[in-house]
């Protein structure tokens, strides 16, 4: 068999993964002989297919809250052994100008994006500390990085997950578990729709007015963003420790 670099042994743990970038990533992962657990809100007909699709798993929880995300990697562990990968990509999105973002909108925010990979990784660490290594790749946003007009909640909420990236990697990086994450830029996802009407304009439109500013001229794929994602759980690679890795057409170069 040819070495993917993946881990084909233990799980390999993917939240948000019912479409958009999730899927691709499972689909990515799935096709590299990976076993994958699929993680969102509910076990949906689509998720359900997905995993049956590419044998995989379903693991619906809110990973916003902590006891839903403990009993599910509990339940997890106990059926299918421990954990080594970790793919953080769940997130949540609303957009409004600063002063009318209702107060409780922006926690479900903040506790979906940051909240939830703190919950994930603290749940998960265990498992990977008993096989000795681990990988964790958390999805940030170059929002997160340059931050955007009526997205402070979302903004705030990844860039807080580009410290966590840096300093949990310097943290666990000893122990053989090796922390990354990635920062996507405009992705052609079911997200943009939020954009769109935000926007009062289609999909397509908000897609084209995204593209001008790219230095590549159009928006990414959720396929590159899996093969960015894959590149980061490659067990080959070990020095690479608390790294974002951008993905957004060359619209974004700033180190971080």
């Amino acid at each position: 068999m040819i070495d993917t670099g993946l881990d084909t042994e233990a799980i390999t743990l993917i939240t948000g993964a019912q479409q958009g970038i999730g899927e691709a990533i499972t689909r990515r992962f799935s096709a590299a002989g990976a076993r994958c657990a699929l993680n969102d809100l509910e076990a949906t007909t689509r998720l359900v297919d997905l995993a049956k699709e590419t044998n995989s798993v379903v693991a619906p929880a809110d990973i916003s809250n902590r006891a839903l995300v403990h009993d599910m990697v509990e339940q997890l562990i106990d059926s299918h052994g421990p954990i080594g990968t970790l793919v953080c990509n769940a997130a949540y999105m609303t957009m409004a100008p600063f002063l009318d973002h209702d107060v409780e909108d922006w926690w479900k925010v903040v506790n979906t994006n940051l909240t939830g990979a703190f919950n994930l990784v603290q749940e998960v660490l265990p498992s990977m500390r008993s096989l000795g290594a681990g990988r964790i790749v958390i999805v940030s946003s170059y929002w997160g990085v340059t931050g955007w007009p009526d997205a402070t909640a979302y903004a705030a909420s990844k860039a807080g997950l580009v410290s966590f990236i840096k300093t949990l990697g310097r943290e666990l990086a000893p122990e053989g578990i090796i922390v990354n994450g990635i920062a996507p830029g405009v992705i052609s996802t079911p997200q943009l729709e939020v954009d769109a009407r935000d926007a009062g304009v289609s999909v397509a439109e908000i897609e084209a007015q995204y593209a001008t500013a790219i230095p590549a001229q159009r928006v990414g794929q959720p396929s590159e963003i899996a093969e960015g994602v894959a590149f980061l759980c490659d067990r080959r690679i070990g020095s690479m420790v608390g790294t974002i890795l951008q993905v957004n057409g060359g619209e974004v170069r700033a180190r971080v």
